[in-house]
């Protein structure tokens, strides 16, 4: 049995690991560095039994118990005897969270029979942050339905959990650039909303119509969402514009490469870019092309290089002694150069698991990320598929344009909103579309 009582002991103070250190300075507007997980469940949410398992369940993640500080040289976290608190739904998603040090980075909510987990990147990943809310449900529906035996979920210790792997697996001087050659890619735009939020579109579909569909075109599920939002993203474009890559960027977990266990940050990114002036636009075409470059992509060798370069600016003497207020404008610039090669992003964090005992009370789960464009995050539970959209703009033809292709292969979809779209309700499902805040 791991000593988490030992482990704890080293937690008053941490580093951001290398893939955080970007959220702080490039937070802004609706690119709030926050994401969302959510839990919608067959009964409404019981508040005092939701805040008895999130305390329990924080016994053993203690490590999520942090503020962000303002260092000399770098943000770092601190451990904090703050309480985490459930609270009904009262922000939009993804809204911000980080509001000095003295607020806790992430929120647990509920509204009517939905529980939501807000997090700020700079405290964990997709996948780490998803280990953590998988124990959260599972000690609620254990309090809440003891009649279903279940053991839980198996966990790692505290220092697992809590390890910076982007340090683990660090090496300096790992050969020649990786380089995706996409060049400048064709980039989304519109109105934005005006109160600086997010347009948020939930599709939920059955994961077996969208895998036959899938196989039918030779194509794993991700090469196939990623080929349907680039001929989405197609068009909407202007013929003049076509002369421009689009270009997806999308999130990989590292850990399924190089072994770790923390829920800290540890993933990397690749592009894939499909020039439609350039090719024929066919969908077998699309496919072909994502699959080739997640071929050449998704290799260790490969995703460790890129790892290494980024890793490599944290390691760099000089830059180490810039003072903070030095650095901050020279990444948000970063930012803003890296955005110019990106259209959109897609990323598929893969299935949630629960003990079966507890899977008949949940109707499924979602993912979200805030985005200063637009953004695409799947996830499956059971065979629910869920497709989670946001995006800056009030404009929603790509979200609908990627529904109705989903439409055309037979495929049922019911879509539900933060705001009230009629045009996806009429073009994508019978059913009506649902609010949720």
């Amino acid at each position: 049995m791991p000593n988490d009582k030992h482990d704890r002991k080293n937690l008053s103070w941490s580093r951001l690991d290398n893939a955080a250190k970007i959220f702080p300075p490039t937070s802004h507007g609706s690119a709030t560095g926050v994401f969302r997980l959510s839990c919608e469940l067959t009964e409404p949410v019981a508040p005092d039994v939701l805040q008895t398992a999130l305390d329990r369940t924080l016994k053993r993640y203690p490590h999520l118990l942090m503020v962000m500080r303002r260092g000399v040289f770098w943000y770092y976290l601190e451990q904090t005897t703050l309480r985490a608190s459930v609270v009904p739904e009262h922000a939009p998603p993804c809204a911000a969270l980080y509001e000095g040090s003295r607020s806790l980075l992430f929120r647990v909510s509920y509204w009517r029979h939905k529980v939501s987990l807000d997090m700020y990147h700079v405290l964990a990943d997709g996948a780490g942050a998803i280990e953590f809310f998988e124990a959260l449900m599972t000690a609620y529906l254990m309090l809440r339905h003891p009649e279903a035996e279940s053991d839980g979920l198996p966990q790692a210790s505290v220092s697992q959990r809590w390890a910076d792997s982007f340090q683990k697996y660090y090496k300096p001087r790992s050969g020649r650039k990786a380089s995706d050659g996409l060049g400048r890619a064709y980039r989304l735009h519109g109105v934005h909303r005006a109160d600086g939020g997010l347009t948020v579109i939930e599709g939920v579909a059955d994961v077996r119509q969208v895998l036959a569909a899938a196989h039918r075109c030779g194509a794993t599920l991700t090469v196939y969402m990623t080929a349907l939002l680039l001929s989405a993203i197609h068009s909407e474009m202007y013929v003049r514009e076509q002369k421009k890559p689009v270009v997806l960027t999308v999130p990989v977990d590292l850990r399924s490469f190089f072994p770790s266990r923390t829920t800290r940050n540890f993933f990397g990114t690749i592009r894939v870019g499909y020039d439609f002036s350039r090719r024929s636009g066919e969908l077998e075409d699309i496919v072909a092309c994502v699959a080739a470059a997640f071929k050449e992509e998704l290799t260790p060798e490969r995703l460790g290089a890129r790892m290494n370069r980024l890793a490599a600016l944290e390691h760099n003497p000089v830059l180490r002694l810039i003072p903070l207020a030095l650095k901050n404008p020279v990444l948000r610039l970063s930012g803003a150069v890296s955005d110019r090669g990106e259209t959109a992003a897609l990323s598929n964090v893969g299935k949630f698991r629960l003990p079966e005992a507890f899977c008949p009370f949940v109707r499924g789960f979602g993912v979200f990320m805030s985005t200063g464009a637009t953004q695409l995050c799947t996830c499956s539970f059971g065979n629910s598929l869920h497709f989670g959209f946001t995006s800056a703009f009030e404009n929603t033809e790509v979200q609908r344009r990627f529904f109705e292709l989903l439409v055309d292969e037979g495929i049922e979809i019911e879509i539900r909103s933060n705001e009230y779209h009629e045009e996806e309700e009429a073009s994508c499902s019978d059913a009506p579309a649902a609010e949720s805040p």
